[in-house]
């Protein structure tokens, strides 16, 4: 039986004190699962609380959303996410982070999650993330010490696409500014371009446009270690 692969979903549902709701993004969902799911993996999510994740970018009008979101299956594990203590990682060939803004508050500091991520990779198994996904890779160490980041390719939501959506201000972080700091050899697109990059088995997206060429590129990694 092929090892399963794991999403991570944030928990965190508010932009900072703005008042204004926020969550995983939708499409950095469906559009990963639906490569996954076609190639015949199974797919389970955890989230730093458990229990059901919080959604942003809700648009049933594209395709995949929709198909996504109403397959029963997949539509209940979304609204009943693990917590990181229910997951053995032996059994995951790959842990992908989705993006959404939420996960600037509670993906870095969880270490559970972090500690997930570094026994999958350490396995040989692949981590993935794409658009604010990565700030689940800026506190992982390895078993020797270092980084996940430090010195690997490493695309991500860039500063110029924080400020043209207003939050520059209210996110805990820079993203890209703070992959840069762990050491990360920050590579970009212009705004909204599709952008991945992939290192040492470590696949990174830009933005949400790049959401399903990171679900892609993930498979491809996993497939190579067969």
């Amino acid at each position: 039986m092929d090892k399963k692969i794991l999403i991570v979903l944030t928990s965190h549902s508010e932009k900072g004190n703005t008042g204004k709701k926020t969550g995983f993004y939708l499409s950095e969902v469906s559009h990963p699962w639906d490569v996954f799911n076609n190639a015949g993996y199974t797919v389970d999510f955890v989230s730093p609380k458990g229990g059901k994740a919080p959604v942003d970018g809700f648009d049933l009008d594209d395709p995949i959303n929709k198909k996504f979101w109403e397959n029963e299956l997949y539509h209940h594990k979304i609204e009943n996410t693990n917590t990181p203590a229910q997951i053995n990682p032996d059994e995951y060939a790959a842990i992908f982070y989705a993006g959404g803004h939420g996960t600037m508050w509670d993906f870095p500091e969880n270490e559970a999650l972090a500690t997930l991520a570094q026994k999958i990779y350490e396995n040989n198994g692949v981590i993935s993330a794409v658009c604010h996904g990565p700030a689940g890779l800026v506190n992982i160490k390895l078993s020797n010490g270092k980084y996940l980041v430090d010195g690997k390719k490493i695309n991500a939501f860039t500063n110029e696409e924080e400020s043209a959506v207003k939050l520059e201000k209210i996110v805990p972080f820079l993203l890209e500014s703070k992959l840069i700091e762990r050491g990360a050899i920050f590579e970009k697109s212009a705004p909204w371009q599709v952008h991945v990059t992939v290192d040492s088995r470590v696949v990174t997206g830009q933005n949400p446009q790049s959401a399903h060429q990171v679900g892609e590129a993930t498979l491809k990694e996993i497939e190579k270690l067969k």
